[in-house]
């Protein structure tokens, strides 16, 4: 039950969150009909749409995803039509004319708009579940624990209602904006010019918005917004409740590690140190790192952690990082091995190749940091990047709890150079893109089967964070291989950093590359594994940065060109 609420207040923070401006226009363009009969329906079908479409996801893998994805598509398709039915009355009915098909009734149900009869709860309640099908809400800490949950667990009911729970709560504070919307209306008491004019307005505003959508600006727009307020909110929700679940704060210090620390020790040997023991946790401020060594976000955590490990390592403290993987080529323990060595990690790092001890502590990020007093308590947690002082400073007091006095309250200076620097959150309208099929968006190359060698074409023009492949390539759940060259990826962006995920598929094999921006040389706008003229060499698998834009950060076209066969690309990322 506690998750259930948790889940539903996640759903109505939602409001104060870039991820609900898509669907605004589609749910409010009903404000001025019946809250109970049309506005009500539309709400119930978006929150149920979702639930349906989120649970297809976690379970099935990624062929719902792909079922999704051209369902989009068509809802997208239908929904534009509704916005040109409001927009030109008169061409409404020549518009749903030929509804003869399944897929066409279903838009005419759900936008007809006639001043007989009144709205139709039937026809609200399909707008609603289309609405809800092109919903793609920000991966916020509350929905992202439900959805790792759902995939590392499998189907249950209780995962299902708490993805009920979250729509459920957004449709809550989007009905109470409709409510506040429909007596904003009443009491302006509008004439009818301005009624027109109001749908009018309405029905441009969907279009419009399904235009974004289709063409991807959305998700550039989405990514740039910050939405810092609502996972605030959501991480201090997650903190009161998975304590409540951990039932530590409020239990008196035991001589006995709990769980969470005793899987650090039952799990393999860290890959770097010698083996954790009993002892070397006792009386100890203990921080958790969960991280994986091709993740952006983990990588730009690192020096912070770095930091507080030396800083902090006389005084009591015992930093521990846990590296969980996303790939199948970060179970490798040589692969880890050489970014632990590249990345100066000194502390312990054990390897959780079979998750076992993400799932003790009941994680569901990268990055993740746990904060465990000197009492074995869980003190707090951290998802994602950012709150570095705020960090810092409950170590400092975990410290001078631990040790009766007080520890030094400066901060510690981090330098974060190359893929560890701090992203532009500025001139950020790109976001983590995945090249394998499994969770592949936006793919915009001509041909090809996946899991067959197939001849890709790319597009000659591509809209921003759309990309493809050309050539040979066989497009994987995971990954793309080229067979043979010549053989390119592209990609519109936004960013001042652009990495590529990617390596060669045989251990010792080296893949020269060459990137090039708008067709041209980067020069002074190439990464820290490119030279100005764009070349570059892929000797292992791990994140590459391809792209440093110098100032002014703009819009661009990136490729990058093969010149021999066998490399893997898996994910693009931005910063």
């Amino acid at each position: 039950m506690t998750f259930l609420v948790l889940s539903y207040l996640a759903g109505i923070f939602t409001i104060a969150s870039p991820c609900i401006l898509p669907i605004l226009p589609f749910v409010l363009a009903g404000t001025g009909k019946s809250f109970r009969r049309d506005s009500l329906p539309t709400l119930l079908g978006l929150a149920f749409a979702f639930a349906g479409v989120a649970s297809l996801a976690a379970f099935a893998g990624g062929w719902a995803v792909e079922v999704n994805h051209h369902a989009r598509n068509v809802i997208l398709a239908l929904l534009a039509m509704f916005g040109l039915t409001l927009l030109f009355p008169a061409l409404a009915d020549r518009l749903l004319r030929p509804a003869a098909s399944a897929g066409a009734r279903l838009a005419h149900w759900a936008t007809e708009q006639r001043d007989a009869g009144g709205p139709r709860p039937t026809r609200s309640l399909l707008l609603g579940m289309a609405t809800g099908l092109i919903w793609a809400p920000c991966a916020g800490p509350v929905l992202g624990l439900v959805l790792s949950g759902a995939a590392l667990n499998g189907p249950s009911l209780q995962t299902g209602l708490l993805l009920l729970a979250y729509g459920l709560g957004a449709a809550t504070s989007l009905g109470a904006v409709i409510l506040l919307g429909q007596r904003f209306l009443g009491f302006m008491k509008m004439p009818a010019r301005w009624s027109d004019l109001f749908r009018r307005v309405a029905g441009a505003t969907v279009v419009l918005s399904a235009g974004a959508i289709w063409f991807g600006a959305d998700t550039g727009l989405l990514t740039r917004l910050s939405a810092d307020l609502t996972a605030r909110i959501e991480r201090n929700l997650i903190s009161a409740t998975r304590m409540s679940a951990f039932g530590t704060t409020a239990q008196a210090a035991t001589p006995a590690l709990p769980r969470t620390l005793r899987a650090l020790l039952e799990g393999s040997a860290p890959l770097n140190t010698l083996p954790l023991r009993a002892e070397d946790l006792q009386g100890k401020v203990v921080v958790v790192n969960f991280w994986t060594y091709s993740c952006i976000n983990c990588l730009r955590n690192l020096p912070y952690v770095r930091a507080w490990a030396e800083k902090y390592k006389d005084q009591g403290l015992v930093v521990i990082g846990v590296h969980t993987p996303e790939f199948a080529f970060e179970k490798d323990p040589a692969n880890v091995r050489q970014a632990i060595e590249t990345l100066g990690i000194t502390y312990p790092v054990v390897p959780d190749n079979d998750f076992g001890i993400w799932q003790a502590f009941g994680n569901e990020a990268w990055p993740a940091l746990y904060f465990v007093d000197a009492d074995g308590r869980l003190r707090d947690q951290r998802f994602g990047e950012g709150d570095y002082d705020t960090s810092e400073e409950l170590i400092q007091k975990l410290l001078t709890e631990a040790k009766g006095a007080k520890v030094e309250p400066a901060i510690a200076a981090v330098k974060a150079p190359g893929t560890q620097a701090a992203p532009d959150e500025r001139d950020l309208y790109s976001g983590e893109t995945y090249i394998g099929y499994e969770k592949a968006t936006h793919f915009a190359a001509r041909g090809g089967t996946p899991d067959v060698p197939s001849h890709y074409q790319m597009p000659a023009d591509l809209a921003l964070n759309w990309w493809g492949l050309s050539g040979d390539w066989t497009l994987g759940g995971e990954f793309a291989t080229l067979n043979a060259v010549p053989g390119r990826i592209a990609y519109r962006f936004h960013a001042r950093d652009l990495h590529l995920v990617m390596g060669p598929a045989q251990p010792g094999q080296e893949i020269r590359f060459r990137v090039t921006i708008d067709g041209a040389a980067p020069g002074v706008n190439h990464g820290t594994d490119t030279d100005a003229d764009g070349w570059g060499t892929a000797r292992e698998v791990k994140l590459y940065q391809l792209v440093r834009q110098a100032e002014p950060v703009g819009e661009h076209r990136f490729e990058i060109e093969f010149l021999a066969p066998g490399i893997r690309a898996y994910a693009f990322t931005f910063g």
